[in-house]
């Protein structure tokens, strides 16, 4: 059965990859976006978060029953043990429901936003690979604006991720998003006669994708 051909979406953290989703979702293609899927695989009642409350305890459960995420990221986050113990247990429920969620959306071609892509080696999972870009000033400005960060904080949640240069290694295609918001929808509209160009010529038009690391 032909399956579509998958676009991965990814970014560093404030680079722009929920605006780019939007746009592409307005060219009628199916997004698929995997930090999405994590919070609905941990709601309440689904086994995922039964696991996460047994491997981490009730402490990372707020009042009313559900996921503490602030609690869980202070847990994890600096911790290198306790979040690949995390990431063991929500990782294959995401990719499952991804799969899943794939399955039934068809599609001349899929975007599937996966931030870490790069760097949980998961480019292999899809046809091509798209970053969103912009100059490292740029997201630290955007951290402190959006969210509150202090320059320190924010340094640290980008040293986290992979680097710029990591990132446009992997990438296949690039939208640099460091100019006006109208220059991003230009650049997907670009993008989505491409893609749609090479879902219309099937497999020979694409790189082979690699196994993905596990």
């Amino acid at each position: 059965m032909t399956r579509a051909l998958r676009v991965g979406l990814t970014g560093g953290i404030a680079s722009g990859k929920s605006t780019v989703a939007s746009l592409f979702a307005g060219h009628g293609v199916p997004v698929l976006d995997t930090d999405e899927i994590a919070r609905d695989v941990v709601e309440p009642g689904q086994p995922a978060l039964a696991a996460v409350v047994a491997a981490f305890g009730e402490g990372v459960l707020s009042p009313d029953g559900r996921l503490d995420r602030r609690a869980l990221r202070a847990r994890v986050f600096a911790d290198r043990a306790a979040r690949a113990r995390l990431e063991a247990i929500l990782h294959p429920v995401i990719r499952a429901e991804l799969a899943r969620r794939s399955g039934a959306a068809g599609g001349p071609y899929q975007v599937w936003v996966i931030p870490l892509l790069v760097e949980g080696g998961r480019a292999g999972d899809v046809d091509r690979v798209l970053v969103v870009d912009c100059p490292v000033d740029v997201q630290l400005a955007r951290l402190r604006a959006r969210d509150g960060e202090t320059e320190a904080s924010a340094r640290a949640i980008l040293a986290a991720q992979a680097g710029r240069d990591a990132r446009l290694a992997a990438a296949d295609d690039v939208i640099l998003n460091d100019a006006a918001p109208e220059a991003l929808a230009a650049q997907v509209s670009a993008l989505d006669a491409k893609y749609r160009a090479l879902a219309a010529a099937g497999p020979g038009g694409l790189r082979t994708p690699t196994p993905a690391a596990e």
